[in-house]
Parts: structure tokens; sequence; C-alpha cells
């Protein structure tokens, strides 16, 4: 009887307390809420103290990042309730996801232009989203390695350096877009710009200093 009893009472505390793992399911089901369609991510939630008693929500979990926070690599997920019970617990989320990506055949030098024969495709699970990992082999055609990397190096956006296509006192053509419309006119770069770069540039009609973005050897695009 003493015995039925102390169980009973044991039951009644364990229901009285949050279980850490709904808290973990919390963090880790937001974190895969904020991910792009479609990315096949890992999401996995750290450990918690089991020696944590909560009380138990009344009502569902609320999950957010700390104020100002970007979702990266490794997150802390702030899990609270507000209904029945008021705690706010911070679960250490980390985020990987599984991409193909361009990986290099052989070691490459600094410098090094590169083209497609150079690299290979791979599904990897990389740490964080996806984000700036090279996508586009095209664009090596119009940069150069940034720095050394060995062989199996999967190659990032941040490896390449842009060609200078545009130098300072150079002529060029300005493009500029308005509802569909596309309007030229004839420029001179006031500052040499890589491709994609930010360069002010000079309207040789009206003399007017713009700010335009570097298409090719000779567009600048200055659409406001």
């Amino acid at each position: 009887m003493f015995a039925t009893a102390s169980f009973a009472a044991t039951a009644v505390a364990a229901a009285a307390i949050q279980p850490l793992a709904s808290i973990r399911a919390a963090a880790q089901a937001f974190i895969r809420a904020q991910m792009p369609p479609g990315q096949g991510t890992v999401v996995t939630a750290g450990r918690l103290d089991a020696r944590l008693r909560l009380a138990r929500c009344a009502g569902p979990l609320q999950a957010s990042l700390l104020s100002g926070e970007r979702l990266q690599a490794n997150a802390s997920v702030a899990v609270g309730c507000r209904d029945g019970a008021d705690w706010t617990l911070y679960v250490p989320v980390s985020v990987r996801s599984r991409i193909q990506v361009w990986v290099l055949r052989k070691p490459q030098a600094q410098g090094a232009r590169l083209t497609a024969a150079d690299l290979v495709p791979q599904t990897r699970l990389v740490s964080g989203l996806s984000a700036g990992y090279l996508t586009n082999p095209a664009v090596l055609a119009r940069s150069t390695l940034r720095h050394a990397l060995p062989a199996g190096a999967a190659l990032h956006t941040d490896d390449l350096l842009a060609d200078f296509l545009v130098h300072q006192g150079q002529q060029v053509v300005l493009l500029a877009s308005f509802g569909g419309i596309r309007v030229r006119a004839q420029g001179v770069a006031l500052q040499a710009g890589r491709y994609g770069a930010l360069i002010r540039v000079q309207n040789l009609s009206s003399s007017k200093v713009v700010q335009g973005i570097v298409e090719s050897r000779s567009v600048v695009d200055v659409t406001p």
C-alpha cells in the first residue's frame, strides 16, 4: 500500500515537470521552420542539464532567437513558457546543411584561374547554411583564386577574387532601367572596379557623377 502511494506521488510530481526532450524539440522545430524550402538540413539541439526541474507549461512552448541574433551554424534559441508557468531556457542548437558543393580535383596556387574542369561536384554536410558556397562555375571565367587551396577543398565565393573589368578613366556605357525601359548613356569611370563592385562614374552628357555596379568590361549599371 505504501509502495503504491509512493509510486503515485512520484508520478504526480513527474507530471508537473516539463520534459526536457520537449524543450529540445521546440528549439529544433523553431530552427527548422527558418530554413529555406527544399534545403536538406540537420538541426541538433544540445543536451540540457538533467537536474533541471521546470514547471510543466499549460500551453505550447514559445521559441525565438536572441534579439538581434541571426541564424547561423551555432545558435542559441530561447524556449519559454508563458501559460501556467513563467520560465525561459536557452538551448544551444547546431545547424548543418546537406548541399552540393564544387570541390577542387587537385591543389591550386594563389592567383590560379580555374575552369569547370578543375572542379568536381560533391554532396556534403556542411556547417551552417548553404549560403556562400560556389553554385555557378561560370564566375570562374572572370576571377582568380584569392589564396592557395588543397585538393578536396569545397570552393567558397570568398575564395575567389573578381577581375578588374573597368579601369579609372575608361569610357563606359551607363545603363539604367526604368519601368522596363533601358536607357544608355556614355560615361567615364572615375575609379577602377571589379565585377559586381560599386564605383563612381560621370555621365559625359550631363557631367553628373553617380554610382553604379560593374556588369562587364564596358557596362556600368546606374539604375537608382
